[in-house]
């Protein structure tokens, strides 16, 4: 049957109850089949011979959700000038909104032979690339309604989805590690006892496990290899005979977490793809028109641009490229209902030439967008690439992951010398990273620990990374080389030593939820939970890596002291202001004490002199409660003292 005319747009397959348009971009395409796959993997080609802008549509009548689909695109394969298309390769719609499973990797998935690097293969990868999937787009939200928790009254727990239950012995088991079991009532109760407003979701788009990490028995855990933008991993949802229905799934996890107060937020990775570099395989976009998608290296164009370490970067300077974020953005907004996104290595989007640009397109785009720009927008504020390091240098409507923070607080507890006057800055909000280009403290997102590095209860453990087991000669991850002062590294029956860990970790969760600014608190560091000294578990889809629910009763008092911090905080507003501390008495209301001041151990309040000390054993700090903190009835107006 040949295709109906359709339409442009939107791109992607879209079903509309009667049949499913598709629409797919390529500048360079000459010939697009769209190939439609039944359950026996037969497949049954359709020329798309309408193009409109260099989008490829046509129209199926009768095709329904759970069809299975994918292209061919003919057109120049010519490496050294950036082309590689190749019909032999069935390729992913990059607006897919769900895939029907893993890559199968074979020599068929490569546009080059092995061995020969400069070949061309033939082969055809069908059998082997994982097919697009035509999804219902209805789905009954109820009422539900975002959340929309005010910046300066969230926080974050960032969460693998399969990692936090899949071991959970409470949890049905066809549930554990699944969209649903992120939602199951267990766990939701676990997020209010801990006062969590928000779940950030390390990454669910769909991604793909490395040919090379397969090949030694690991796994691409953490899932920063993404290969579908508008598609929810298959893997984190029930088993089910219908492709397609983790999209469902997906959509029932978000509202459930809404209707319990909890907003949604996910870690979303637009800066590189699955395919690699020029080595890596022909799924998607590489096929389809790489060099609109792709950064690719000037002088010699069968290479690629790399500031994600990972072998590519997207092509945000090709309004198309652009569009395709912008769109994934959208439909996760509008039409999966989430509230915000944490996006991975940010500074690659800002890159429009060399040098990371503060205001480059994206984030013009991002601002102008009555859509996303309503949402949360968190930076992860850097890149490998030079000058990537970019934390306090986003434009106003971001917060960010504070790096300096972290290291900053990290430093304090651990002793280092002349410490006490950043470690002031970064409690009280940061505002020499925020307040000159008129962001608030809750632009600073708060954190000790996070997914890459140590935990927090390995953090007090070890002194060196211990990450044998991902194979690479311990040359991965973060190098340490830090005495924490805790006697002996690692598992011990000293008490002293166990009491002193406890403490440390204490310490931390107290200045991490009384700080200015959004705290963000791991998954299972309530627990105690361990990685034994691993401090990079991207490979590692194992009890090494996933939470440990067995420390919920053995850490029962850590889980207890940090649900109490949380509570505090909650409960008084003066440590989650919405202004930066001024050091002076309030100009809003009639009050002689400062909104701040500091004092040494010895009660006097701190001098110039007290600043440029060494090591600080004792802080204590003044925070006037004015009644100006926050909107509304709830503050206070007592003064609140800590050391």
């Amino acid at each position: 049957m040949r295709p109906w005319p359709g339409h442009a747009y939107p791109l992607g397959a879209t079903y509309d109850g009667s049949g499913t348009n598709f629409a797919l971009f390529s500048e360079v395409a000459e010939q697009v089949e769209l190939c439609l796959f039944d359950e026996t993997g037969a497949e049954t080609r359709h020329p798309l011979t309408e193009v409109d802008g260099f989008v490829w549509h046509g129209y199926l009548p009768n095709v329904e959700p759970g069809q299975l689909y994918g292209y061919r695109v003919d057109g120049p394969y010519d490496p050294a000038s950036g082309q590689r298309c190749n019909p032999a390769k069935l390729l992913i719609d990059p607006y897919a909104k769900a895939l029907n499973g893993p890559v199968e990797w074979d020599e068929s998935v490569f546009g080059y032979p092995f061995g020969d690097p400069a070949g061309r293969n033939d082969g055809d990868s069908a059998a082997n690339v994982p097919k697009s999937v035509v999804v219902n787009p209805f789905f009954d939200w109820g009422s539900d309604r975002a959340p929309r928790i005010p910046y300066h009254e969230t926080v974050i727990y960032e969460a693998h989805v399969r990692g936090l239950t899949v071991a959970h012995p409470d949890i049905p088991e066809d549930l554990r590690g699944t969209y649903t079991g992120l939602a199951h009532p267990l766990m939701i109760e676990h997020f209010k006892r801990l006062g969590v407003t928000a779940v950030e979701l390390m990454p669910v788009h769909e991604f793909l496990n490395d040919h090379h990490l397969q090949e030694k028995g690991l796994s691409n855990y953490w899932g920063y290899n993404t290969i579908a933008y508008l598609a929810p991993h298959h893997a984190y949802a029930m088993t089910s005979t219908r492709p397609g229905n983790q999209v469902q799934e997906f959509k029932a996890m978000v509202r459930d977490l809404h209707a319990a107060g909890i907003e949604v937020i996910l870690d979303v990775v637009y800066n590189h793809t699955a395919e690699g570099n020029h080595l890596g395989p022909t799924l998607s976009m590489r096929g389809i028109d790489n060099a609109a998608y792709y950064r690719l290296v000037q002088d010699d164009q069968r290479y690629y641009m790399d500031y994600t370490g990972t072998g590519n970067s997207l092509n945000v300077r090709n309004p198309h490229t652009l569009q395709l974020i912008m769109d994934s953005l959208r439909y996760w907004v509008t039409e999966m209902h989430v509230d915000g996104f944490r996006f991975d290595l940010a500074s690659t989007l800002a890159r429009e030439f060399y040098d990371v640009e503060r205001l480059s397109v994206f984030f013009d785009l991002v601002q102008q967008d009555p859509v996303i720009s309503q949402v949360k927008l968190i930076a992860e504020p850097w890149d490998v690439g030079p000058g990537g390091y970019q934390v306090g240098n986003f434009p106003p409507l971001w917060s960010e992951w504070n790096g300096k923070y972290r290291d900053t607080v990290r430093d304090f507890w651990r002793g280092e010398p002349g410490t006490i006057g950043e470690f002031a800055s970064r409690l009280t909000g940061s505002s020499d990273l925020y307040k000159d280009d008129g962001r608030r403290p809750y632009a600073s997102i708060n954190f000790v620990t996070a997914h890459d590095g140590f935990t927090l209860a390995d953090l007090v453990s070890y002194n060196e990374k211990h990450n044998a087991a991902n194979g690479e000669d311990g040359n991965d991850g973060e190098s340490f080389n830090r005495s924490w002062n805790c006697g002996v590294e690692g598992p011990t029956d000293d008490e002293a030593v166990l009491a002193l860990r406890a403490r440390q970790q204490r310490n931390f969760v107290t200045t991490l939820m009384l700080s200015q600014g959004v705290p963000m608190l791991l998954h299972g560091d309530e627990i105690g939970r361990t990685q034994r000294g691993n401090n990079n578990v991207y490979c590692q889809d194992n009890d090494t890596s996933w939470v440990d629910w067995s420390l919920f009763q053995k850490n029962a008092a850590l889980l207890n002291f940090t649900s109490g911090v949380t509570a505090l905080r909650r409960d008084h507003p003066v440590f989650r202001r919405r202004r930066f501390f001024e050091g002076r008495p309030s100009s809003r209301r009639r009050t002689a004490l400062p909104d701040i001041a500091w004092f040494t151990p010895a009660g006097e309040e701190m001098a110039e002199q007290d600043w440029d000390s060494g090591f600080g054993k004792c802080v204590t700090v003044f925070l006037n409660g004015d009644g100006i903190t926050e909107s509304g009835p709830r503050a206070s107006a007592s003064p609140t003292t800590r050391s």
